[in-house]
Formats: structure tokens, sequence, C-alpha cells
């Protein structure tokens, strides 16, 4: 009874002039796939695999990281300074192949990552990689030791207040020598560390470096995975203490906790999670690791071993500014870019929020079948940043014909100005025919 109230009253199609419709069924309905695409200054063939979206092309040039006083370029510079022995690698191409991005990585055959409907690709050979890791051999390969790399990493997500497709990432790495004065240098290292955190308003809650459910590698001494996971998380913490104990007022009577949580991730082992307890609530910041063997081995390092982690630079951006939707940090508004100056970080003051307008849409999804990140694609192809929320309301199945059913709200809000009711009906009608024509779904 509710998908049949949903359909009579929720999915009604918004009233459209008839010129405008036949406008829209002219002109806004997709071409078929190009049969190649360019992407900063160069042409990649297309295959059964692309799908990446014009909305995805034009972010891949913008480069937030590297514009002055922009929070994501301040936050990056920070951490810079806190690592400033090593080398800040800030210009890597997006464009990565799937070796690079899984398989060198370890990336087991069937993790998701892979899959069409979580990551882009241009062809079968060729992606946009979806975080900075898929850089490591390269960047061990040519000899550094210790760097940072921070670059913009793309993912097919949902679309709300806290995801993107597009963000950026900032890896970092340590590699020594794996015989004993490598370890004795990591372990000299621990102890500055540990004399300079000393001095800090800190509490770390900690876990065991190895343990029986976050085990040393079968290629690694133990004990040395634990000295290399020691200094690795002594390194953060103190980076966890420069970003956000200025911040949060920490004093001895309230220092900044922070936690560690053991973890699983493809490519390092020991794992971990860091957490900081900011503004009453626990947050995850990072994840972190010793560094696979393999990966090193195929970096021809194979002497070699160490710790790496990776951080997202608009989530912790969001914290630390009080930043509320992340769309934000792609707006060019005055009002916004304004309010930042490099090296500074300063509380985000909203100006006035124009009000929302949603439209419901349902259909009957095809035979072959429909992921729900297909369909956030189609609205940020066609809205772009003025799609403040997607959420699937509703999902049944016919009981008699077996058909199934999905329906989704779509929020529209800009960040800089009122959209009026037209504006709002003719993105709706490109969306609706976006989906019938490229998704091959039955509008209801």
């Amino acid at each position: 009874m509710a998908a049949r109230v949903l359909c009579a009253q929720a999915f009604t199609r918004p009233r459209v002039s008839r010129t405008l419709t036949t406008f829209l069924r002219l002109y806004t309905t997709p071409a078929p796939t190009p049969s190649a695409i360019p992407v900063l200054g160069k042409t990649y063939p297309t295959d059964a695999y692309t799908n990446i979206t014009p909305a995805i092309v034009s972010k891949v040039s913008r480069q937030l990281h590297l514009q002055d006083g922009h929070p994501i370029c301040t936050l990056r510079a920070l951490v810079e300074d806190h690592f400033a022995d090593f080398a800040h690698l800030r210009s890597v191409s997006p464009l990565v192949t799937p070796y690079q991005n899984f398989d060198s990585l370890s990336f087991p055959e069937d993790h998701p990552g892979r899959s069409k409907t979580d990551s882009y690709y241009l062809n079968q050979d060729m992606m946009l990689r979806t975080h900075t890791s898929a850089h490591e051999v390269e960047v061990f390969s040519e000899g550094k030791e210790r760097w940072l790399l921070t670059a913009d990493v793309y993912r097919r997500d949902e679309i709300d207040a806290s995801h993107y497709p597009v963000f950026h990432q900032m890896e970092g790495a340590k590699i020594v020598s794996s015989d004993e004065a490598g370890v004795q240098a990591m372990e000299e290292d621990s102890r500055r560390l540990e004399h300079e955190l000393s001095q800090s308003n800190i509490i770390i809650e900690d876990v065991p470096h190895v343990s029986g459910t976050n085990p040393a590698q079968p290629e690694h001494d133990p004990r040395h995975s634990e000295i290399m996971a020691k200094n690795l998380k002594l390194s953060l913490n103190s980076l966890m203490y420069k970003l956000f104990a200025g911040v949060a007022g920490a004093t001895k009577e309230d220092p900044l906790r922070v936690r560690w949580i053991e973890a699983y991730f493809p490519f390092t082992s020991p794992s971990f999670e860091v957490e900081v307890f900011f503004r009453g609530k626990w947050l995850e910041i990072l994840g972190c690791g010793v560094v696979l063997q393999s990966t090193l081995d195929r970096a021809n390092v194979a002497n070699e071993m160490g710790w790496a982690f990776g951080l997202g630079l608009e989530r912790i951006a969001m914290i630390l500014y009080s930043i509320p939707d992340i769309r934000l940090f792609w707006s060019e508004d005055p009002r916004f870019i304004s309010q930042f100056k490099a090296g500074d970080i300063t509380t985000f003051k909203p100006y006035s929020k124009y009000p929302e307008s949603y439209r419901d849409v349902s259909f009957w999804k095809p035979q072959e079948g429909l992921h729900e990140n297909d369909v956030y694609d189609v609205v940020r192809d066609i809205a772009g940043d003025l799609v403040e929320d997607v959420k699937m309301i509703d999902q049944f199945t016919h009981p008699k014909t077996g058909r199934e059913s999905m329906a989704f709200r779509v929020t529209y809000r800009s960040m800089d100005r009122s959209l009026v009711n037209d504006e709002v009906n003719a993105l709706q009608e490109q969306v609706i025919e976006r989906l019938r024509e490229h998704l091959r779904v039955e509008i209801r």
C-alpha cells in the first residue's frame, strides 16, 4: 500500500511547458558513448568498461590542494610542515592502471573496489585512482624512503553533505633498511617522539603493536614489526597533536585524547585506524599500517621495511574548520573563499542558507539490474553541485510480476543563490530523461 501511495502522490512528474519539454528531449538526451575521451590533454579510447562522466572529467584539473589559502591547501601545508624532512609530492596524474591501483597493493581479485559500480574507468586499462596508495610502488621504486603525496582521488559514491565523488588524500610513508642499523634508527626516532609527546597535553589509548588478530607479516621479524608499528603510532600521535590540540584548546586538565583501533587493509599488516575525541565525540581520522613486503618487493626495495598512512583532507578540514557541506570546498563564491587565508585554521561562518527544493522519481529497474551509484552519477552529471542530497526512499518487488521498483528523492539546493521552481523542474526533467534513455529504466 505504501508503494501505491508514493506512486500516486510523491512521484508525480513536475509540470514543464510543452516547448521546454520538447527542447529537453531534443537536446539533453545523451549521445552514445564517444569512441574516445580527452582527459588532461590526452585522448583515451572507450570500451565496455567506460563509465567516467563529463561532470567528473571537469574536476580533474581543479587541484584544490594547490590553491593558496584554500582549506585543503592549508591543511596539506600543515602536514608537510610536520614531516618537513619528507619528500613532498603534489602533482601526480590521477590516471592510473588497475594494476597500479589494485594489484600492486595485493588487493584480492574479488575486492568490491575493482567494480565499475565503485570506481571510474576510462577503459579497461585506465582508471582514475581511488586512493593515493596507488603510487606507493612507483615512488618507492624512485628511491624515496620518506615521502608525502597529496592528490585528488575518485570514487563513485552516494550524494549527501559528507560524500563527493572527488576528494583529496595525503599518503605518507617511511621505510628503512630491515637490517639492525635501520631498526635502531627507527628506535632512536621513537625515543625522540616519546620525549616530545611526554611534554604535550595528550592522552593516548593504545592497542598492541602486533597481536594474533593484527599480526606481523610472515616475512618480517615480529620484533622488527613491533618497532615499525610503534614508530608509526608515535609519528601520527604527534601529527594529531599538531592538527587538533590548538583548535581543541588542549590543556593539562583537558588533554587531547587519541585512540588506536585494530583494522584491516589489503596493503598493510599490522593495520590500524586512528580516532580523535573532538568536540564531544570520537572521530575517525585516518588508516595506516606496516607496508606489505610484497609491495616493497615489487618496488625493488626488498631489503627495506616501514610504514604508511593515508588521510582524507576534506574529512579533517570539515572538522577543523566546521564546514558543514563537502560541496563548499568546490565553491568559487567569494563569501566562502574570502573567509580563509594560508596558514590559518578559522571557523567557517555560514552565509545565507538558501531553501531546498526536492523532487521524487520512481521507476522499474531494467532486467539487467541497476546499481544505486548509476543513479547518483546521472543526477550529478545533470545537476552538478546544485544537488545537495539523493536518497532512496522506497524499494519493492511486485508480488505478481516480480518486477523491482526503486524510488529516489533528489534534494536541490544551491550554496550561492535561491533556485526557482522552473529551474528545478527543468533539471528534474533532464534527470528523468537521462534515467530513461541512459539507464533504460521505465519511469512510473
